[in-house]
């Protein structure tokens, strides 16, 4: 199937993707800083760059959306209608990324936490687990 717009139109579309200070990112930001937890954002010298970094407790929350990381969940099971091939090689290289990033943080004594895109249909859960998540400290 072609793309129903231009070649111009979709690298504009495209270009308007963001990877920093999405929506998502911005609603989890916000349940955290409302329990009173503070945190840095997208440290560099961390692998994957974390969304969310709270140094004294050496944890780490990414904020993945589910189309582009491949959640098991209805959005993230999408398949695109253009570009299969191109489209299916990106997200397959995110995954390995995620795994690596992941595992590099485990090993430097980082504790990981991925909140998903769907996830944040469920405020209440999302908080709960946020809370959870950031109130064990683990040694």
């Amino acid at each position: 199937m072609s793309d129903v717009f231009s070649t111009e139109k979709r690298s504009w579309i495209m270009s308007q993707v963001r990877g920093k200070n999405t929506s998502p990112e911005l609603k989890v930001r916000s349940l955290a800083h409302h329990l009173g937890f503070r945190f840095r954002l997208h440290r560099k010298d961390l692998p994957g760059k974390p969304d969310l970094v709270f140094p004294s407790r050496k944890k780490v929350i990414f904020v993945h959306g589910c189309f582009w990381h491949a959640h098991d969940c209805s959005r993230g099971k999408r398949t695109p209608k253009a570009n299969i091939e191109y489209w299916s090689l990106k997200i397959r290289k995110n995954i390995e990324r995620d795994i690596r990033v992941q595992a590099e943080l485990r090993a430097l004594g980082w504790d990981v936490l991925i909140v998903w895109e769907c996830d944040l249909k469920d405020l209440d859960k999302v908080t709960h687990d946020i809370n959870e998540y950031l109130s064990n400290m683990t040694e």
